[in-house]
């Protein structure tokens, strides 16, 4: 199999970023972010989707994190992207719904090659400790318009939004995972009707 790897540098003014991604990894992470929240939510991608992920990050975190973690998912959403190539042989489609404790969120994702975000997690807090909650929709916005994938995020109940933004990032982790696998039945056929994603 062809090695689905991928290294992507951003430095602007506000943020200097590198994320290296491996779909078909073990579920290892190095993550330093400056942004422990948003490290827990990313390792949840890193466990649940069996993608190693490195990830490190400077940003002016002084203004506040929404720079950081904007720019994180648009540079991971490029090194998503560039690691998948063609998208020849894959399943295209990921979907999964995860529960913790009184939590439950659903979450699909399409490899269309048309970036689109469909974001519904009614958050019952807007801060999680030091994090602000908006912060999430810039993080899958900046990945979608980068991965150039379809997103449907949708948290279906839940009542600790520490619980909904961790079975968010765990069914986003699981959907990808089964979108990204190889399909042995249709080990070099395209996906589309199109002949193209």
């Amino acid at each position: 199999m062809v090695s689905r790897t991928a290294t992507v540098s951003r430095d602007t003014l506000e943020t200097q970023i590198q994320v290296t991604v491996n779909l078909d990894g073990e579920g290892r992470g190095q993550l330093d972010t400056g942004v422990p929240f948003l490290d827990h939510m990313l390792d949840q991608i890193v466990r649940h989707g069996l993608i190693d992920l490195d990830i490190r990050a400077q940003g002016d975190l002084e203004i506040d994190a929404h720079h950081t973690v904007e720019d994180i998912g648009i540079t991971l959403g490029q090194a998503f992207a560039k690691a998948l190539a063609d998208k020849h042989g894959v399943r295209r489609y990921g979907h999964a719904y995860v529960p913790l404790d009184e939590a439950l969120s659903r979450v699909v994702v399409d490899l269309s090659g048309r970036p689109g975000l469909e974001f519904d997690v009614p958050f019952t807090r807007a801060r999680i400790g030091e994090f602000d909650v908006d912060l999430f929709h810039e993080f899958f916005q900046g990945f979608v318009n980068h991965a150039r994938i379809t997103l449907h995020v949708n948290n279906l109940r839940g009542d600790n939004a520490h619980h909904q933004a961790e079975t968010v990032f765990k069914a986003f982790g699981r959907a990808l995972r089964m979108a990204v696998e190889p399909d042995p039945r249709a080990a070099t056929a395209m996906p589309s009707t199109k002949g193209v994603l």
